[in-house]
């Protein structure tokens, strides 16, 4: 899979200076983002809601809301 470009603020602009623990976010050349984040998984998945699946091969990652408002403006609408 090939990062097309980063989709928003680098982990740098938004104050990481150590470059741990950095959320982020790309865009893929087949359209699809990818987000790297914290694995959540174990605690968040037993209070999805009734109506949300989730497949064995998928992960819940959590970013900070400054990662994903930043990312905002470069996010297409379509």
């Amino acid at each position: 899979m090939k990062i097309v470009r980063r989709v928003g603020a680098s982990p740098a602009e938004r104050g990481s200076v150590g470059g741990q623990a950095c959320p982020d976010i790309f865009e893929l050349a087949d359209g699809r983002f990818a987000i790297m984040g914290t694995d959540k998984t174990d605690d968040i998945d037993r209070h999805l809601p009734d109506d949300t699946s989730r497949a064995d091969d998928e992960r819940i990652v959590v970013i900070t809301r400054d990662t994903l408002v930043r990312a905002k403006a470069d996010i297409p609408d379509f």
